[in-house]
């Protein structure tokens, strides 16, 4: 059984799931997009007060320890005349709240014209703008993406590739399926170039190796011997790779 609920530690908004399993323990996590809890099934509504108190305090001395998680947490708020740097190229803003039946975003020239519903929520408006933002993003950077996407397959392992997608994608940075496509999470633009080869390569390598077996990193490790500094990077900088 899951349940939602949001804490507030040192001026943070943060998601917390509440889970409970068939475990005899109480456990504590934190990701770069929420907290989670996850306690003995049928435990008492007391119970799990205290072990939500005792996850606020966990939090809060994570945050305290590792500073760079705080980023993840903190709301970004766009307005006209912001630019969105990624990567080499930069966005102008250009924000507008219109009387209109739902989001829209498009790119003109340089400037991203985001259209917003008026009868929408502010929180509707903000989880809108990033989902927009990085679907117009996408799009700007699906020829380049594309066009590395065979590159690397073409000097690597030469397997077939039904289609290749940019996704806004949080829970991994990219996934290869068993219909042979290529998926890469949006997030993956602000990485330096080198590190979104790595993952390209990686999500590449499962087209030969559908798994993360000896014969999959040793593959990996042939085309690209430091990839490891790779995931380094993409574990060091998670918080600052979002719209």
């Amino acid at each position: 059984m899951k349940a939602s609920t949001i804490i507030n530690v040192e001026g943070l908004e943060i998601p917390v799931d509440i889970f409970q399993e068939l475990r005899r323990d109480t456990r504590l996590g934190l990701t770069g997009r929420r907290a989670t809890l996850r306690v003995p099934h049928g435990a008492p509504p007391e119970f799990v007060r205290e072990q939500m108190a005792r996850l606020e305090a966990w939090v809060a001395q994570v945050l305290r320890d590792r500073p760079a998680m705080r980023e993840a947490f903190t709301r970004k708020v766009y307005q006209t005349g912001d630019m969105l740097t990624v990567g080499n190229r930069k966005y102008l803003l250009d924000l507008k709240i219109e009387e209109r039946s739902s989001h829209t975003a498009r790119l003109i020239g340089d400037t991203i014209l985001v259209q917003l519903a008026a009868h929408a929520s502010e929180m509707n408006r903000y989880k809108s703008i990033r989902t927009l933002l990085s679907r117009v993003v996408a799009s700007d950077f699906y020829p380049e993406i594309y066009q590395r996407v065979h590159e690397w397959n073409s000097r690597t392992v030469r397997r077939p590739i039904n289609s290749i997608n940019l996704k806004y994608n949080h829970s991994n940075w990219g996934s290869c399926s068993s219909n042979s496509n290529v998926n890469l999470s949006t997030r993956l633009l602000f990485a330096p170039v080198s590190v979104q080869d790595y993952v390209i390569l990686h999500e590449l390598a499962h087209l030969a190796e559908m798994n993360h077996s000896d014969k999959f990193w040793a593959l990996v490790s042939h085309y690209m011997p430091d990839y490891e500094e790779k995931e380094r990077w993409l574990r060091e900088n998670r918080s600052r790779c979002d719209f």
